[in-house]
């Protein structure tokens, strides 16, 4: 069914500035600004730029010009998080008042070597709880969690339930070199700006109970979330600015609308498409899955 009319919504499309957007994140931010614009709400935007050594000098810029050239214009200055690193010690600081966190010595190699899952890419298994042995330095802040479930209701996906503790382990809030975790930044932007409705990939739906364990423990509100499929290429690999993908424009509207499940009529206008998405959008139209090839989406008529 098609969004009903809501003006209390916000929206929002976060991109991290490490190279232009690719097809997949275009389909990610028309997604969010499509589910903002038929509700009457607001659609910020928001450059996740905590990662220095990954961004690029250019990209913002960049991306601000496609995002313009495509005609998905936000409504308030954009948001650098960047320039936004009190709040998140503030948050931070907070945590620790409640003895929800701790410092963490371990080494990637060492974690890989304690983790429960058998390959080692998984549960961290809290080595540092109970604190770390002398002679050693301290290298993150983790967040403690706890064994509950977490349970949360996709507009898209449907129930998620994940048990933080026993599925990813105390996770980092913040690294020895003055990085702020994404999960931490993420949680208190989010927050601070007013966000009723999240709407972006299904790559992060499984980071969604990590930040649903923050909110509840700085006692902020939970938004409602949307996780549209991921653009994979042929061989199930997540297109990605690191391998190099194509730049989405403008030019890509169509196959991402197909790609959305929102299927234009025929010999409409390219011109008109946009304006006909926004009145037309309808979320129930999406495909029910994780991740869809970009190529045949580009097939599509």
């Amino acid at each position: 069914m098609p969004v009903q009319p809501d003006p209390s919504y916000v929206g929002r499309f976060a991109p991290s500035p490490t190279g232009p957007l690719h097809f997949g994140s275009f389909v990610a931010a028309l997604a969010s600004w499509l589910d903002a614009r038929a509700a009457g709400g607001r659609w910020l935007l928001r450059i996740e730029d905590l990662d220095r050594p990954r961004v690029r000098s250019d990209a913002a810029s960049r991306i601000l010009t496609q995002l313009e050239a495509a005609g998905l214009h936000w409504d308030a200055e954009v948001v650098w998080q960047s320039r936004r690193l009190d709040l998140y010690r503030q948050a931070l600081e907070r945590l620790s008042s409640m003895d929800a966190t701790y410092w963490c010595a371990c080494t990637r190699k060492e974690i890989a070597d304690s983790a429960i899952t058998p390959d080692g890419a998984g549960v961290y298994a809290g080595t540092c709880r109970a604190g770390f042995p002398r002679g050693k330095s301290p290298r993150a802040i983790r967040l403690k969690t706890v064994p509950e479930r977490i349970v949360f209701d996709d507009r898209l996906q449907g129930t998620i339930s994940q048990s933080v503790e026993r599925e990813v382990g105390d996770f980092v809030a913040y690294r020895a070199d003055g990085t702020f975790a994404y999960q931490l930044a993420v949680v208190v932007d989010d927050a601070e700006q007013g966000v009723t409705d999240v709407v972006r990939g299904a790559d992060l739906i499984d980071s969604t109970p990590r930040q649903i364990h923050l909110q509840r423990l700085l006692g902020l509100p939970r938004p409602r979330y949307l996780h549209v499929p991921v653009a994979v290429t042929a061989t199930g690999e997540k297109l990605s600015k690191q391998k190099h993908a194509a730049e989405g424009s403008s030019r890509d509207l169509r196959a991402a609308l197909a790609f959305l499940g929102q299927a234009a009529p025929a010999g409409m206008a390219d011109a008109e498409l946009l304006n006909w998405a926004a009145g037309a959008w309808n979320p129930g139209a999406i495909p029910r899955r994780r991740t869809i090839s970009a190529s045949a989406a580009a097939r599509s008529p």
